[in-house]
């Protein structure tokens, strides 16, 4: 399950608004102010797109794995270097 802390990391790494994850995920800002709030349990729904969002902008989310858990950018392949 990924934690609020991390939504909020993501947006950071894309440098993303707000406004710019409520677009990209097809959701209301208020949804996701109250996600990275945690002041609200969002729908399955809603975190899925949300988490699609930001991977098809190229971010991994990282498990709780000992270490705890993160997020990074994924490594872009050769060819998207170079664009």
């Amino acid at each position: 399950m990924i934690n609020p802390a991390q939504y909020r990391a993501a947006r950071g790494l894309l440098a993303w608004s707000q406004q710019d994850l409520a677009r990209a995920a097809g959701v209301g800002v208020v949804t996701v102010h109250q996600l990275e709030a945690g002041s609200a349990a969002p729908r399955r729904a809603t975190l899925e797109v949300i988490q699609r969002a930001f991977q098809a902008a190229g971010v991994e989310f990282i498990d709780e794995n000992g270490g705890g858990p993160g997020v990074r950018l994924q490594k872009r392949k050769p060819e998207e270097r170079n664009r």
